[in-house]
């Protein structure tokens, strides 16, 4: 039976990924892997981490930080300090990785169950018609809220600053304003700070491997979680 597993924000932590589809018994002519971004960033490893997925014939979604790297790459974005992109930009097979990276898209769908990394806005009544074809290289209302969205209004609008919780009132996390309104289970990232979703309609699967946590995959088949203990914690939360 091919098994469809999502696995949680990498952000460069190849050792504990390897470790994981270890634990899983991946098998990559039998399993789809699907990440739910944030491939790359604050992990020790971001370039082993893409070219191990790329050889396995990864799917996912792009996150926010592969957003930064390509960013970065196109020289539109300065690094900041904890980017662990160095690697990557300077690696003789970067345009290579960074091609295949650019190919994820921002929403993927099966029978039952959507991919995104950070969420869906509660304004959005089809949300493959709104993140489809969009541009990675170009920045978008409908992208910013797929890869970074936490807390939200009715109408999807995010607070700003973008602190978690918000400093405003008037905000909620955004799956409280999309419960119940799909049939879909939605499978996310991006929001470490509650810890793994578990609730019906979502699988939230950001268990904070990059600080210290663990990282976590969801295998739709059976509804089981798999997951593995950092090495350590890498970046400061």
């Amino acid at each position: 039976m091919t098994r469809r597993i999502f696995i949680g924000d990498i952000q460069g932590c190849r050792e504990e990924l390897e470790r994981l589809l270890a634990v899983l018994r991946f098998d990559p002519a039998k399993d789809a892997l699907e990440p739910v971004g944030d491939f790359v960033n604050r992990g020790p490893d971001s370039l082993g981490t893409l070219r191990l997925l790329k050889s396995l014939g990864a799917g996912g979604v792009l996150g926010n930080h592969d957003l930064h790297l390509l960013a970065a790459r196109r020289g539109e974005r300065q690094m900041k300090p904890g980017d662990t992109l160095t690697q990557v930009l300077e690696a003789p097979d970067c345009e290579e990785l960074l091609a295949w990276l650019r190919e994820r898209p921002f929403i993927k769908t099966w029978p039952g169950i959507i991919l995104v990394h950070a969420g869906l806005s509660p304004a959005w009544t089809d949300p493959v018609r709104e993140l489809s074809g969009l541009n990675p290289d170009v920045r978008h209302p409908s992208i910013d809220i797929a890869t970074r969205l936490r807390w939200c209004d009715e109408m999807g609008r995010m607070p700003k600053p973008e602190t978690d919780p918000p400093i405003s009132p008037g905000y909620r996390p955004w799956h409280e304003h999309v419960q119940g309104r799909f049939k879909e289970t939605i499978v996310f990232g991006h929001w470490a700070r509650p810890g793994l979703v578990k609730r019906p309609g979502f699988r939230g699967l950001d268990s904070g491997c990059v600080w210290g946590g663990r990282l976590t995959a969801w295998v739709a088949e059976d509804d089981t979680f798999a997951s593995v203990a950092a090495a350590r914690q890498y970046a400061p939360f």
